[in-house]
C-alpha cells in the first residue's frame, strides 16, 4: 500500500505537467494495486483525492488514456465507487472517447461506462440522453471483427435495451441489420446467446420487430430451430426455446405479423404450421402461440379455419388431455379462442367438434387452462343458439361453471365462468338451459355479476336474469329472493353512475319479477316508484320511455 500511496502522490504532481512516462508508471502501479486488492486500492484512490484528476487524463490524444479508462473500469466494479466516479465528472469525457479510432481506448471506455452505470437506471438514462446508443451501434458496425469490442457493445445494448426510453433511439439506428449480420456469422452457442439477450428486449418494440423481420432475423431463427430440434444437448434445447420464443414475440407486432402471414401463403407461416404436429413440446407450444398471434384479425382467422388449422389444433389438444403439457394446452386453447371470434368461423368450428374436445379439459385444475377453456366456449356459442342450448343443458359443465364462479383466488376464471353462464342463457333463450342453471345453483352468481365493476358484465347478467324471469320465474323465485335481487336492482337504479343500458335492463327485470308474490312485495317495500319516476326525466330517451312504462306497471299493481 505504501507503493500505491507514493504513486498517488506522484500522480497528483505529474498529472499537471506533460511527463507522460512518469504518469504511465504511476498508472501501472495503480492497476497493479487494483488487481491485487481492488476494494482497498479503490478506497485509497478516493481518499487521496485522485478521482478529480482523471478527467484531464482522459485525452483522446494521450497514450495514457486506455490505462486511465481501465483504472476507472476496475474501480467501478465496486458499488461504493460509482457515485464518486459520477461526481468527479468522468462520464462526459468517457462518452467523448467513444468516438476514438483506438480499439483499446474504445474497449476500456466501454467497460468503464458499463461498470459505472451498472444496475442504475438513472445513469443509464443519462447515457441514452447523451446519445450513446447511435455511437455504440456505429461502433458495432465498424469493429464487428473485434470480438472483445463486439461483446462490450452487446453487454451495453443488453443493459440499455431494458429501458423503455432506449427503444426509440434504437429504432432510429440500423441496430436490426447489425445484430442480424452478427448473428449470421456466429457458430458458438455462447455468442448466439449474447445476441439473443439483446434481441429479446429490443423485439418488444413494434417498430424494431418489423426492422428485425425485414433484416432477415426470422430466417436465422428458423435455421436455429432446424439445427437444434433433434438435439439432446442442454445448449441445443436452450437455443431451440430462445429461437422459437423470439419468433412468437416478433408475431406480436401487427405489421411484422401481417408481413410474415403473407395472406396465408408465406413460407414462414407454413413452417410454423409444421411445428404443431411436431413431437417436441417446445415447438408445439411455439406453433400454437404463433397461430394465436396470426389469428388477431378476422381475415387471417377466416383463412386459417378454411385451410384446416382447427383440425391440427384439435389433434394437438387430444395428445395433451391425459397429464398433458399445461403450457401447450393453454396455447392451443388461446389459438382456438381467437379463431372463433369471426361469426363465419363459429359454425364451422362447432361442426369440426371443437366444443367436444375443449370439454375434455373441464376437469383441469390449472387456472390458465380453465380461463382459456371458458373463453373459447364463450366465443363459440356467441349467436349460436343450438350450441348454447346443447352446452347449457350439460349438467356437468354448468356444475363446473358454478364451482368456478366461486374461484375468488382467480378473478379471471371467476369472471369468465360468470360470463359463460350468462351467455348460455342469452344465446339459447331456452327454458331447459334456464332450468339447468337454476338447478345447478347458478342464479345467485348472476345476481352478484350484476354488481360487477365492469359494465359489460353487469349488462350480460341483467339480460340473462331477465330471460330467467321471463322463461321460468316460478322455479327461480326462491333463488331471486335468497340472492336479494330486488335490493340489487334498487341500488343499480338509484346509482347515478349506472349506465343507461344498466338502468334500462334493471327496469325490464323489475317488471318481469312482479309476477312473483314475494318479489312483488319486496318491490313495494323498497318504494321503487320514487326511483323510477325520477328516471322519466333521464336524458336517454329509451331509459325515460322505459321509466314511464315501469311506473305505470308499478302503479297498476300497487
Amino acid at each position: 500500500m505504501d507503493n500505491l500511496s507514493n504513486a498517488l502522490e506522484k500522480l497528483k504532481l505529474t498529472s499537471t505537467d506533460n511527463a507522460t512516462d512518469s504518469v504511465e508508471s504511476c498508472l501501472d502501479c495503480l492497476l497493479k494495486a487494483l488487481a491485487n486488492n481492488n476494494t482497498e486500492a479503490s478506497v485509497k484512490i478516493q481518499e487521496m483525492g485522485v478521482l478529480p484528476l482523471l478527467p484531464t487524463l482522459l485525452s483522446p490524444q494521450s497514450s495514457c488514456t486506455p490505462k486511465v479508462a481501465n483504472i476507472i473500469a476496475e474501480m467501478a466494479k465496486n458499488e461504493f465507487m460509482r457515485s464518486p466516479c459520477v461526481g468527479a465528472g468522468l462520464i462526459p469525457p468517457l462518452i467523448q472517447l467513444l468516438n476514438s479510432a483506438n480499439q483499446e481506448v474504445l474497449l476500456q471506455t466501454g467497460r468503464a461506462l458499463g461498470n459505472i452505470c451498472y444496475d442504475s437506471h438513472s445513469l443509464q438514462a443519462q447515457l441514452i440522453n447523451m446519445g450513446v446508443i447511435p455511437t455504440l451501434v456505429k461502433l458495432l458496425g465498424i469493429h464487428s471483427h473485434n470480438t472483445a469490442l463486439t461483446e462490450m457493445c452487446l453487454i451495453a445494448f443488453g443493459n440499455l435495451a431494458e429501458l423503455e426510453s432506449s427503444k426509440e433511439q434504437f429504432a432510429s439506428t440500423n441496430i436490426a441489420e447489425e445484430l442480424v449480420r452478427l448473428f449470421q456469422k456466429q457458430s458458438e452457442h455462447e455468442k448466439k446467446e449474447m445476441i439473443f439477450e439483446v434481441l429479446a428486449p429490443l423485439a418488444e418494440n413494434d417498430v424494431i420487430k418489423l426492422q428485425l423481420v425485414e433484416a432477415g432475423l426470422v430466417e436465422c431463427l428458423l435455421e436455429v430451430v432446424a439445427q437444434t430440434v433433434d438435439g439432446e444437448r442442454e445448449e441445443d434445447i436452450a437455443q431451440l426455446k430462445t429461437a422459437s420464443d423470439l419468433m412468437v414475440l416478433l408475431l406480436l407486432g401487427d405489421e411484422s405479423m401481417q408481413k410474415l402471414f403473407e395472406g396465408g401463403k408465406g413460407s414462414v407461416f407454413q413452417r410454423v404450421l409444421s411445428w404443431i404436429p411436431s413431437h417436441n413440446h417446445q415447438l408445439q407450444l411455439a406453433g400454437a402461440l404463433a397461430i394465436a398471434n396470426f389469428a388477431r384479425n378476422d381475415g387471417n382467422c377466416i383463412h386459417m379455419v378454411d385451410t384446416g388449422i382447427v383440425q391440427k389444433l384439435l389433434e394437438l389438444l387430444d395428445r395433451h388431455v391425459e397429464e398433458g403439457n399445461v403450457t401447450v394446452q393453454h396455447a392451443a386453447l388461446s389459438a382456438l379462442r381467437n379463431l372463433a371470434i369471426p361469426v363465419v368461423n363459429k359454425s364451422k368450428m362447432l361442426s369440426a367438434g371443437v366444443a367436444d374436445v375443449v370439454l375434455k379439459f373441464l376437469q383441469s385444475e390449472m387456472p390458465p387452462v380453465q380461463f382459456k377453456l371458458l373463453g373459447t366456449l364463450r366465443m363459440l356459442i356467441d349467436t349460436q343458439a343450438e350450441a348454447a342450448n346443447q352446452l347449457g343443458t350439460n349438467g356437468k359443465l354448468v356444475e363446473r361453471l358454478v364451482e368456478w364462479c366461486e374461484a375468488k383466488d382467480h378473478a379471471g376464471v371467476m369472471g369468465e365462468s360468470n360470463r359463460l353462464l350468462s351467455a348460455l342463457i342469452r344465446h339459447s333463450k331456452s327454458k331447459e338451459v334456464v332450468r339447468t342453471v337454476i338447478q345447478g345453483g347458478g342464479v345467485k352468481h348472476l345476481v352478484t355479476m350484476a354488481t360487477s365493476e365492469h359494465m359489460i358484465m353487469q349488462n350480460e347478467a341483467l339480460v340473462a336474469l331477465g330471460l330467467i324471469a321471463a322463461l321460468d320465474l316460478v322455479a327461480a323465485e326462491k333463488d331471486f329472493v335468497g340472492a336479494n335481487l330486488v335490493s340489487v336492482l334498487h341500488k343499480l337504479l338509484s346509482d347515478e353512475r349506472s349506465a343507461p343500458e344498466i338502468k334500462y335492463n334493471s327496469m325490464i327485470l323489475i317488471c318481469a319479477v312482479m309476477g312473483s308474490e314475494p318479489l312483488h312485495k319486496e318491490v313495494q317495500s323498497l318504494a321503487f316508484i320514487d326511483v323510477v319516476s325520477k328516471l322519466r326525466a333521464h336524458e336517454n330517451k329509451t331509459v325515460s320511455h322505459q321509466a314511464s312504462l315501469t311506473e305505470q306497471r308499478l302503479t297498476a299493481q300497487s
